[in-house]
């Protein structure tokens, strides 16, 4: 009897081990990050975040910075960090608002910043691209390009990843800031560079979609976007999806590059500079037309459409059952993700050009008159 009750224990060890272990597994392959520590909250730019909103999100704080923010704030082991045209990156408490510390950069910054490891990475538009001890504020390291960084940082083990107005994209030694190799293109680099695997997917403004070796630069994969693109590529399974400004929403094969199918709003002609956001139910895409759509991942078929009566910069980011967007016009949106209707709503007063963030149960984004809102529950 008593080999029969071990025997019974046993098994359900292996089991709830391995029903762990699945869950651990599903959970990487989703790619979601529990903090929202990067531009686009994860490496592979989906805009999808792990936490969801209350139904009725409360302003908890907001916290005044020198200037317009226009870089979108990121959260890591809750703290805030975002960048300002007083040319600072802020440290700001999530929970209290209340200013950690404050490091100057060369010149006005319009980057979202990055944090990896204890270092937050961001560039400034003189073209210097600084790294910045999280606790501390201390610099530990700057490398100069030759141009204005607005691109955010991505990384992949001990490299950091990002591109530059001087054409090119750079991939440093994390540890000190030394070059490993860039490689240029033919146009500014405005986007923020997707991780797939060993490779880096980045559109540029030369209109095209490269498809880069992480180990050693070498191109593996160029193809035309049809138009300038200024939005970053949000990469969910093996497909990569990006708004251009030939109006155009593209799905490609995010291993080789390939056009799987295009959206072109019907009756419209403008470009779309905000990214998508992606996950497996719905493609989230807000552009200079002053609409919001939500298209079928697979297909690229149009599920509903949102008229937010002024163009949108800022990229929408989902959460839970929810698509979080922020307008030209101070409006700060949460629509349902399956009818596109109205859930909640905020007026700032002033125009959103950052991007929101979404962690711990607290959405936060910057505005135009320097400005950080943070909600949540008080």
């Amino acid at each position: 009897m008593k080999e029969v009750l071990f025997l019974s224990v046993g098994l359900l060890f292996l089991s709830t081990t391995i029903y762990s272990q699945n869950r651990s597994a599903t959970s990487s392959s989703n790619h979601v990050h529990p903090d929202w520590p990067i531009f686009r909250g994860d490496a592979q730019l989906t805009g999808v975040s792990a936490s969801t909103l209350p139904e009725n999100p409360e302003l908890i704080w907001a916290f005044e910075a020198g200037k317009d923010i226009e870089g979108s704030p990121v959260i890591w082991q809750e703290t805030i960090f975002a960048t300002s045209l007083d040319s600072h990156l802020y440290a700001i408490d999530l929970n209290s608002g209340e200013l950690k510390w404050r490091y100057r950069g060369a010149e006005e910054s319009k980057a979202s910043p990055a944090v990896a490891e204890g270092v937050v990475y961001f560039g400034d538009e003189s073209g210097a691209f600084h790294a910045v001890d999280a606790v501390t504020g201390k610099q530990k390291w700057q490398f100069q390009t030759d141009a204005g960084v607005i691109s955010s940082a991505n990384f992949h083990e001990q490299r950091v990843l990002f591109g530059s107005y001087d054409h090119h994209l750079y991939c440093l030694n994390r540890r000190d800031g030394s070059l490993l190799w860039k490689i240029e293109t033919d146009g500014y680099i405005h986007a923020t560079p997707a991780i797939v695997n060993d490779n880096v997917l980045i559109a540029g403004c030369d209109g095209l979609i490269r498809i880069i070796r992480i180990r050693d630069g070498a191109e593996i994969k160029k193809v035309s976007a049809g138009a300038y693109v200024a939005a970053s590529m949000a990469v969910s399974g093996n497909r990569a999806y990006v708004g251009t400004f030939g109006n155009k929403v593209l799905c490609l094969n995010a291993g080789a590059g390939d056009l799987i199918w295009e959206f072109d709003p019907p009756q419209r002609d403008f470009p779309f500079f905000a990214s998508a956001a992606a996950s497996d139910n719905a493609v989230i895409a807000a552009g200079r037309d002053k609409m919001i759509y939500a298209l079928h991942p697979q297909t690229g078929k149009m599920l509903w459409s949102f008229a937010a009566k002024t163009k949108i910069d800022s990229s929408p980011l989902i959460a839970g059952n929810r698509a979080i967007a922020a307008t030209m016009n101070g409006e700060l949106l949460a629509l349902d993700l399956a009818s596109g209707k109205v859930a909640w709503r905020f007026e700032s007063g002033s125009a959103f050009i950052a991007s929101p963030a979404l962690a711990n149960g607290k959405l936060v984004i910057g505005s135009l008159d320097g400005v950080i809102y943070c909600f949540g529950t008080k």
